[in-house]
C-alpha cells in the first residue's frame, strides 16, 4: 500500500511526528515525509527536512492553548519517509500514489518535505478546487534544468490540475512568469501582505475559498530568510512566522490536504522549529473545525 520507512531516522529518539501514537485504521490524519531534493538549484539539504521536523515537534507540549485541545487526544499517525526514487516524474507518481491512498481512506494527508516537487503529486492525488501556496517564489516556469518536474515549476504544474491558484507571499520570479500569474493566479506578493496586513489579505482569500475543497502548501521560504535560515532558495523581505501562523489558522478548516516543504536544515532550529508548530497548527485547527 505504502513506499514509506522508518530507516534512515533510527538516530531520533523519537521516530515519527510528536504524539502521532494513532494506528493508521483510526487516524484522521496520516503524516508522511518526503526527504528528496533532486532538482535543487541552489544550496541542497531539504532532504534532511523531514527528519528535522519531527524533531523538533518534541520541543512542544502537546496542549495547543489557542484550540484549547490537547494534540495527544486527537487521532494522527505518522507514515514514516518515502522510500524516494531519483527522477522526479518519479517522485511526483510516488507521493501521488500515497496521498491517493490517504484520502481514498477517508484521511487527511500531511506531508513533510523535502523540496516542492512533491506537492505536485499531493495536489493531483486531493484535487481540490483551490490551490492556495506560502512561497516567495512564483514556481511558474514550465521547465528547469531539462524537467517540467522540478521545484521551480511546482505551481505552473499545479495549474495543469486546479484552475483555481493563490499565490501568498512571492517576490522572486522572472517576467515571464510574474505575467503568468497576472493572468491565471490570484497573487498576493509580500509587499502586498506588507501594505495591506495579513488579516485582510485571508479575509479575501476566505471569501475567494468559500466553500470549495482547497490543498494548503507552506513552503518554508516564504518566510524572509532573516527569520528562518534553513533554506535552500533563500530571499529576504518576506513574510514573518506570524503571517504564516495567520494563513494555517484561517485557512487550515478548508483544507482537504497540507504540507510544509523545503526545510533546509543547517541553521540552529528556527526553521524546522516553525515548521514543526505549523503543522501543529494545521491539525488543531482543522480538527476543532470538523467536531
Amino acid at each position: 500500500m505504502f513506499w514509506l520507512s522508518k530507516t534512515g531516522m533510527h538516530e531520533l529518539a523519537h521516530p515519527h511526528f510528536a504524539d502521532a501514537d494513532a494506528s493508521y485504521e483510526d487516524a484522521r490524519y496520516a503524516v508522511f515525509g518526503v526527504p528528496y531534493d533532486g532538482t535543487t538549484s541552489f544550496k541542497p539539504g531539504t532532504r534532511f527536512g523531514p527528519r528535522a521536523i519531527r524533531e523538533l515537534s518534541f520541543n512542544f507540549e502537546s496542549y495547543e492553548p489557542s484550540t484549547g485541545i490537547d494534540l495527544a487526544d486527537v487521532p494522527v499517525t505518522d507514515l514514516g519517509d518515502l522510500e524516494v526514487v531519483k527522477v522526479p516524474e518519479a517522485l511526483v507518481d510516488q507521493v501521488a500514489d500515497v496521498t491517493g491512498d490517504i484520502v481514498r481512506d477517508g484521511k487527511v494527508p500531511v506531508m513533510l518535505g523535502g523540496e516542492h516537487t512533491a506537492t505536485i503529486g499531493a495536489v493531483r492525488a486531493v484535487e481540490p478546487e483551490v490551490y492556495v501556496v506560502c512561497d516567495a517564489h512564483l514556481d511558474l516556469r514550465d521547465e528547469l534544468d531539462g524537467t517540467p518536474y522540478s521545484h521551480g515549476c511546482v505551481t505552473r504544474r499545479a495549474l495543469d490540475t486546479v484552475e483555481d491558484v493563490v499565490i501568498i507571499g512571492a517576490r522572486s520570479g522572472d517576467f515571464e512568469q510574474f505575467a503568468v500569474a497576472a493572468e491565471r493566479t490570484q497573487l498576493y506578493t509580500a509587499d502586498t501582505v506588507r501594505e495591506r496586513g495579513i488579516g485582510a489579505v485571508l479575509r479575501e482569500v476566505r471569501e475567494h475559498i468559500a466553500g470549495k475543497r482547497v490543498y494548503l502548501s507552506i513552503d518554508a521560504d516564504a518566510i524572509d530568510c532573516c527569520l528562518t535560515p534553513g533554506l535552500g532558495t533563500p530571499e529576504p523581505f518576506g513574510l514573518t512566522p506570524l503571517d504564516i501562523r495567520e494563513v494555517v489558522r484561517a485557512l487550515a478548516p478548508h483544507a482537504a490536504g497540507f504540507d510544509y516543504v523545503e526545510v533546509a536544515p543547517f541553521d540552529s532550529g528556527q526553521t524546522a522549529a516553525v515548521a514543526a508548530q505549523m503543522v501543529r497548527e494545521f491539525i488543531a485547527r482543522h480538527w476543532v473545525a470538523g467536531r
